[in-house]
């Protein structure tokens, strides 16, 4: 029981790091976009 309570926390845990990994790259991806006409 504990064991498959631990399962699914960190299955949730893995899915908010992967959303926040997505944000980070999202921000990182409009980052590059804008920077890149400045740098040209």
């Amino acid at each position: 029981m504990i064991a498959r309570l631990k399962a699914v926390r960190r299955s949730a845990d893995i899915r908010a790091a992967e959303d926040i990994l997505g944000v980070f790259a999202l921000f990182a991806l409009l980052f590059v976009a804008l920077a890149l006409p400045v740098a040209g």
